[in-house]
């Protein structure tokens, strides 16, 4: 039996002996309270009815109050414990990597082309550590309410720019075929210029990832309002309607064996969901499987 199990029962348990022990004997208080109202004569039997009630609904708030945190709490240590995995999952990918081409360095000095193979490797898998940490740490910053966004009018021509930018190194992994429809000139928006900027890199490297074969994308601007929206499309396998809320969920991925064929910590699009809150926007998901998915970043835009 698996740890979490261990915890499940323990909080089961829990939830039993409060019915057992407190539940039951007030449901009989209850009756008792109101047997006395009601056939009682004296005045003595209307106080006692009342006072064995009053008591029976302290009593029920109580385990209510006490049920509600047993629940937290679970919820808790299980967020703790996928967190703990999941983490640790993903950190081990890139160390892993990082020992075997140290030892090929070691075992094969000399060689040049080995050596110049091995020193690429450990630049991306350290370039791709590094980018995990920096998540995770963005992450415990929003969680925690640390997070500080510099939210002034900017130019969003600007902002898509800088995560065009940033993308030009995925492209060079693989063939991207990459359209962009540059937002008008003169749009601004309210924004954290670099938040906003990542968010859009977010959505850039998910295109990449889940795109088809070949990888189209598309960056496209449109007024909405007083919002200014933001797409990317790709050409992906879609999602399902019933995942369109969950994939905003930390560490929840449509289907978990991504996880093992596709790098990726599981927080990028909840990262984004938060910016989007703190902008007082929203990121927006339109898909179907077999049709792509189209993600649309909106910005208020400025005054």
């Amino acid at each position: 039996m698996s740890s979490r199990d261990l915890a499940d029962l323990g909080y089961r348990r829990i939830v039993i002996l409060l019915v057992s022990l407190v539940v039951v004997p007030t449901f009989l208080l209850v009756s008792l309270g109101v047997i006395l109202l009601f056939l009682g004569e004296a005045q003595v039997n209307v106080l006692m009815g009342i006072l064995v009630m009053a008591l029976s609904g302290a009593a029920v708030t109580g385990v209510i109050l006490v049920w509600v945190f047993v629940r937290r709490e679970a919820g808790l240590s299980r967020l703790q414990s996928d967190f703990v995995s999941k983490v640790s999952h993903e950190l081990k990918t890139p160390l892993t990597s990082i020992r075997l081409f140290s030892e090929t360095l070691a075992l094969r000095r000399g060689d040049v082309s080995a050596e110049n193979k091995c020193i690429e490797g450990l630049e991306r898998e350290t370039t791709r550590l590094q980018e995990l940490i920096d998540r995770l740490l963005d992450w415990g910053r929003m969680e925690s309410g640390r997070r500080e966004f510099v939210i002034r009018d900017t130019d969003l021509r600007s902002i898509v720019e800088t995560a065009l930018d940033a993308f030009e190194t995925f492209r060079h992994q693989r063939s991207v075929d990459l359209t962009v429809d540059a937002p008008p000139e003169g749009l601004r928006v309210r924004a954290d210029r670099g938040a906003v900027s990542d968010a859009l890199l977010n959505l850039l490297t998910n295109a990449f990832k889940y795109g088809g074969d070949p990888i189209k994308i598309r960056v496209s601007v449109e007024e909405s309002g007083s919002f200014a929206r933001v797409k990317v499309t790709d050409n992906g396998a879609g999602i399902p309607a019933a995942e369109h809320k969950r994939i905003f969920q930390k560490f929840y991925r449509v289907d978990d064996r991504l996880s093992r064929e596709r790098e990726g910590s599981g927080l990028g699009l909840a990262i984004v969901k938060h910016v989007m809150k703190a902008h007082r926007g929203r990121v927006e998901l339109d898909s179907e499987p077999g049709q792509g998915s189209t993600f649309s970043l909106l910005l208020p835009k400025a005054n």
